[in-house]
């Protein structure tokens, strides 16, 4: 059943700059989950906003936003410095986290995340660093090896890995990073699915997976409190 929802777009201090974002917010929200994407991407991706979409269908409000500056991106067109800057786009995800929760509406819901490709690393890292705060993840296409294995330790929250079942390399890499999370953990394989999940039928295999995840956690963390 769809929820009707309503989507503005947002500026989110971070230091000295400002990150734009859309967040959405369906009807009696139950959860909010930030977006990561990955390297070369930002809020307009495609991939992250289908599964946007299907979050907020099933009652989770969702967070897209430029991990990146327009300055920043300019820049990282050109040198690619800023995109495999893992401790800046932590730091800029726990800035957002902190930033939502003082908003009005959505302060008080459970947080998820949603990483692609290296925004994965970022997310798990800034999951690791604060703890209970954050309630599930999930990695799409994810490189979380590039969190280290310390920061995967670290990681409280539920998480989920899903990787393409033709990505090879990248299965490799989530699965030693699944040997290093301590958490409640499981990794997906999307059967025929490449890195971007462009195969009929695969990027919706992933919402599916991710919204299900997101369900059970996020509305867990709500009947327990």
């Amino acid at each position: 059943m769809m929820s009707a929802s309503t989507t503005k777009e947002v500026r989110i201090p971070a230091g000295e700059a400002a990150l734009y974002g859309d967040l959405g917010v369906p009807a009696g929200a139950s959860g909010l989950v930030l977006f990561a994407h990955g390297s070369g991407s930002g809020r307009h991706s495609a991939r992250n906003r289908q599964v946007a979409a299907r979050l907020q269908q099933a009652g989770i409000a969702t967070l897209l936003f430029d991990l990146l500056t327009a300055q920043e991106e300019q820049v990282d067109v050109h040198t690619r410095q800023h995109r495999f800057d893992i401790p800046l786009l932590t730091g800029r995800m726990q800035e957002a986290t902190a930033w939502a929760q003082a908003q009005p509406g959505v302060g008080e819901l459970p947080i998820g995340y949603f990483g692609a490709s290296t925004g994965s690393a970022a997310a798990l890292i800034a999951a690791a660093r604060l703890g209970h705060r954050i309630r599930a993840v999930v990695s799409r296409g994810g490189r979380p090896d590039l969190a280290g294995a310390a920061a995967l330790a670290a990681v409280t929250a539920p998480t989920l890995l899903i990787v393409g079942g033709a990505d090879h390399g990248v299965i490799e890499l989530n699965q030693e990073a699944l040997g290093h999370l301590q958490c409640e953990k499981r990794l997906s394989i999307v059967p025929r699915a490449t890195h971007l999940f462009e195969e009929p039928g695969t990027l919706e295999q992933v919402a599916d997976l991710a919204a299900s995840w997101f369900a059970e956690h996020l509305h867990r963390v709500e009947q327990a409190t």
